[in-house]
């Protein structure tokens, strides 16, 4: 079944009104017919199941059949801060991490990073990142889009992620697994997380001592050094099961 979203104010119940580039995709690209039914979410966790009803030249009205009790949302809302990779390892990143439940994906400018981004480069890319976050919270069938924000400068980015309830920096040079599991066994839902990411070649030593300065965690992800596009998704897989799993009983 499609999944697609809508703003809130396209629910005029009991009727989903569907305008802009969805309705020539819906048409002409997916060639969906009246009676076919298709997936709507709101974009505030609320989802509908619908049915087409009718085409009309600049919309399609769709009726509503079904509201399901469906939460497809981590109990805690994770904040992934990823210094910027090269290539489009960036695309790949944010994908999986959507499908994983990442709720912010924040891009970072750190110093050893080799993508150097000028504004208006740094805006298309930003763009075209929001738009791979939408294309991978369809495929996954999440009830909301989760947001890539402008590319912040390291100390802008520790200054965000000062407001979380917790924050972890998977380091090469982190203690043992065991102060690992006590960290991560003591994050609850409800609590917000921030992960931060270097880029292929790692933090600076400098850039690790400022964020445990300003409150972050060093933690480990093993024995074994992971690239950039690995790291990320190793941690937020770790913290989807552990959050899932608490969040079970509830």
């Amino acid at each position: 079944m499609h999944h697609f979203f809508v703003t809130p104010e396209q629910v005029q119940s009991p009727e989903i009104v569907i305008t802009g580039g969805d309705v020539n995709h819906m048409k002409n690209v997916l060639r969906m017919r009246i009676g076919e039914k298709l997936e709507i979410s709101d974009g505030n966790s609320k989802l509908y199941i619908c049915e087409i009803n009718r085409f009309e030249p600049d919309e399609i009205r769709l009726k509503i059949i079904e509201e399901p009790d469906r939460d497809t949302e981590l109990p805690s809302k994770l904040y992934l801060f990823q210094g910027l990779p090269k290539s489009d390892k960036m695309d790949l990143i944010i994908q999986k991490a959507v499908e994983l439940g990442v709720h912010e994906v924040i891009p970072v400018a750190t110093k050893r990073a080799v993508v150097k981004l000028d504004e208006k480069k740094a805006k298309k890319k930003v763009e075209r990142w929001n738009l791979v976050a939408e294309s991978g919270a369809k495929q996954s069938g999440r009830t909301v889009i989760p947001k890539v924000t402008e590319v912040l400068h390291y100390r802008q980015a520790l200054e965000k992620a000062a407001g979380l309830d917790v924050v972890l920096i998977p380091y090469e040079l982190a203690e043992g697994m065991e102060e690992t599991r006590r960290i991560i066994e003591a994050i609850m839902p409800g609590q917000s997380v921030g992960i931060f990411i270097g880029p292929e070649g790692g933090f600076e030593t400098e850039e690790v001592e400022l964020a445990i300065q300003m409150g972050a965690r060093a933690v480990t992800l093993g024995k074994r050094i992971l690239r950039t596009e690995t790291a990320g998704l190793t941690s937020l897989s770790i913290l989807m099961y552990h959050l899932e799993g608490k969040n079970c009983g509830r």
